[in-house]
Formats: structure tokens, sequence, C-alpha cells
């Protein structure tokens, strides 16, 4: 995956994944079955995609010269359950206007 854009995607929709299986599946088991160990976990997971998410995202606004904006708005998409998603469809235009560049 040489584009980095398309890494990024990527990244974010797994990462997404592990938020919605965090908040969904894990908390749910540690609060309502007592068994605090799947949020330690599906916690540590999505800590870690987290991070590799926030490297992508730096790789792209360097790569891409994208601006601070466009950078901060992935960002907080990131931070929201749905965002990643959401923020997918916009991220296929980036995709586009990069490649254009090229």
């Amino acid at each position: 995956m040489k584009n980095p854009i398309s890494r990024l995607r990527t990244i974010g929709v797994v990462e997404g994944i592990s938020f919605l299986v965090l908040l969904g599946i894990a908390m749910p088991l540690k609060y309502m079955a007592g068994l605090p160990i799947a949020v330690k976990i599906v916690g540590s997971i999505h800590g870690l995609l987290f991070i590799l998410f926030l490297v992508a995202l730096a790789q792209v606004m360097i790569v891409a010269k994208w601006p601070f904006s466009r950078g901060f708005v992935v960002f907080v998409a990131a931070l929201l359950p749905f965002g990643p998603f959401v923020m997918d469809r916009r991220m296929k235009d980036y995709e586009a206007e990069f490649l254009r560049q090229q």
C-alpha cells in the first residue's frame, strides 16, 4: 500500500471497529458480566491502533501536504464512535485529489 491516504483509511476503519467493540462489547462485559479483562484486552488493542492511526495521519499530512485544519477534522472524527466511517467518504475524495497530483 504505497498510497499513504489509503493506508490511513484502512487503519481508520480498523481503529473505528475496535472503538465500537470496546464501547459495545467490552464495556458491557466489564460492567454487566464482571469481566474487566475484556476492557483491558480490547482497550489495549484499540490504543495501539489509535497510535498507528495518529502516525499514519502525521505521515499523510506531511506527504500529501494537508493543511492543519484537514488533519484536525480527521483527528476529531477518530474520537467519535462512528466518526471514522462517516469520514471515510470524504477521505475517498482526498485520496482521489492526492492521486491526481501525483
